[in-house]
C-alpha cells in the first residue's frame, strides 16, 4: 500500500526504489494533467512556491486595528525582499474582521512590481461587488491592484458555521457564484479549506471529507486549492495520511493543484512542509515572522513563518523565493511595529548575526577614523538601529504617509 511504502520503518532499499519510482510516475502524471488546465502555473518540481499570507492571514487576528498605511508598507518591503505571491488584504466586512478595514487604501498605495502577484480573499458576492469597484477605477496602464482572489470554506460543518454562519453545502453553493463571476471577469480563483486534520470544535476530520470539499472547489474553477492545519496539531505522519487519501482513488486530486497551508502551534509547521514536499506538492503559505493565528479556533498560533521555511529549504537543491535576510529584516521591522514577538526562529537568528556584524563594522569604521577601538556596547547598536527608524519615519511623512507606531 502506498502508506505503507511512505513510513520510514518500512523503508529497505526495495521500498526506497518502488517509492522514487512512484514519485518519478506521479510527477509525470500530475505534469501532464497541470498542461491542460489554462490556469495552472508550468510545474517544476524543482520550484517551491511560497504563498506570503502575512500581510492579510498574519495581521487578521491581531489585537490592534493596523493603519493602512503599515499594512502597504509591508505589503511594498515583501515585494523589495523578493517574494512572488503576496496575499495583500480582504474584502471582508470590517464589523467581522475590523483588521482587515482599508483593503482598498493597502491596494492603492503599496507597491506593484511587475511579475508579483497580490491576491486578495473574497469571502461572499458583497466583496467581490467591493473589489470590481476598485479595479473598474484603475488606470488600464497601472499594474493591476490584483489578478486574483482566495475563497474559502472548511471541512467541517462545526467550523464552517463558526466561521461564515454556514455549513459546508451552503457555503460551496455561495462560492460557485463568487468564483464565476471573478472568472469571468479575468480573475485567477484560489480556494482554502480550513481545519484538514483537527477541527477545535468536533476533533479529528474525516480526510475523506477533505478531499470532497477539494473536489468541489476544483470543479468549480478554483486553480488550486490550500489544505489548512487550521489549528496546527497535525504531525508529518497525519499530513501524509490525509494527503495520500486526497491524492489517492476515485477522484484523486493531483499535487500541483494543492498546497499547504500548516499553523505552528506545535512546533511541527516546517516538518509537515518537508512531509507534503516528499508527496509530491510545491507550494506552501507561510507568514513573515510567523504571524497570524485563527480567531475562531482558540489556542491556534501564527502560520508557520516563512524564513524557518526558507532556511530549512537552504541547501535542499529546491528553488525559493525570496532574500533570507532582507526577510528577516522586515520580520523584525513588523514585529516591532506591532509590538509583538518575533515568532521566527530563523528570523530572530539571523537578525542577531546581522547586529554582530554591524558591531563589528562600527568598530572598524572607528579605527578608520583614529578612533578608540574599544568594543561597541548593545546600547551603541540599539542607537543606531533607532536612528534608521527615525529615518524611516521622517521619510513616510515626507511622503505624506501615516507617521504613528501601531
Amino acid at each position: 500500500m502506498l502508506s505503507e511504502m511512505l513510513h520510514p520503518k518500512t523503508w529497505s532499499t526495495g521500498h526506497v526504489r518502488r517509492v522514487q519510482t512512484l514519485r518519478k510516475s506521479c510527477g509525470r502524471r500530475y505534469t501532464a494533467h497541470s498542461r491542460s488546465l489554462q490556469t495552472a502555473a508550468r510545474y517544476d518540481s524543482n520550484v517551491v512556491n511560497i504563498v506570503e499570507v502575512g500581510p492579510r492571514d498574519g495581521l487578521q487576528n491581531e489585537k490592534a486595528v493596523i493603519p493602512p498605511s503599515v499594512k502597504a508598507e509591508l505589503v511594498t518591503r515583501l515585494g523589495r525582499a523578493g517574494m512572488k505571491t503576496i496575499e495583500s488584504g480582504s474584502f471582508v466586512s470590517p464589523k467581522w474582521v475590523p483588521q482587515m478595514a482599508g483593503t482598498p487604501e493597502v491596494l492603492q498605495t503599496m507597491e506593484r512590481l511587475p511579475g508579483v502577484r497580490y491576491p486578495v480573499l473574497v469571502p461572499n458576492m458583497k466583496g467581490l461587488d467591493n473589489l470590481f469597484a476598485l479595479l473598474d477605477s484603475a488606470s488600464p496602464s497601472d499594474v493591476p491592484f490584483t489578478d486574483e482572489i482566495a475563497i474559502f470554506t472548511a471541512a467541517t460543518d462545526a467550523f464552517c458555521k463558526a466561521n461564515t454562519n454556514c455549513t459546508i453545502a451552503e457555503s460551496l453553493e455561495r462560492l460557485a457564484s463568487v468564483t464565476e463571476r471573478a472568472k469571468a471577469k479575468g480573475l485567477r480563483v484560489r480556494g482554502y479549506v480550513s481545519v484538514v486534520v483537527v477541527c477545535p470544535y468536533t476533533g479529528r476530520v474525516d480526510y475523506k471529507k477533505v478531499k470532497d470539499v477539494s473536489r468541489a472547489l476544483l470543479d468549480m474553477g478554483c486553480y488550486e486549492v490550500s489544505l489548512g492545519d487550521t489549528v496546527g496539531a497535525g504531525s508529518p505522519w497525519d499530513i501524509r495520511s490525509m494527503l495520500e487519501t486526497v491524492m489517492s482513488g476515485a477522484g484523486a486530486l493531483p499535487a500541483t493543484q494543492l498546497a499547504g497551508h500548516f499553523h505552528d502551534t506545535y512546533g511541527t509547521g516546517v516538518p509537515n512542509i518537508l512531509a507534503a514536499l516528499e508527496l509530491g506538492l510545491r507550494t506552501f503559505d507561510a507568514s513573515v515572522a510567523g504571524l497570524g493565528g485563527c480567531p475562531y479556533s482558540p489556542g491556534a498560533t501564527g502560520n508557520v513563518a516563512t524564513e524557518d521555511v526558507l532556511y530549512a529549504l537552504q541547501g535542499s537543491g529546491y528553488k525559493t523565493p525570496g532574500d533570507l535576510d532582507a526577510l528577516a529584516e522586515v520580520g523584525g521591522w513588523i514585529s516591532g511595529m506591532l509590538g509583538r514577538r518575533n515568532e521566527s526562529r530563523a528570523g530572530k537568528a539571523i537578525l542577531a548575526r546581522m547586529a554582530k556584524e554591524k558591531e563589528v563594522a562600527l568598530v572598524k569604521e572607528r579605527e578608520r577614523d583614529g578612533g578608540a577601538a574599544e568594543r561597541v556596547t548593545g546600547a551603541d547598536v540599539d542607537v543606531a538601529m533607532r536612528r534608521r527608524e527615525e529615518n524611516i519615519v521622517k521619510e513616510r511623512e515626507r511622503d505624506g504617509g501615516a507617521a504613528e507606531k501601531v
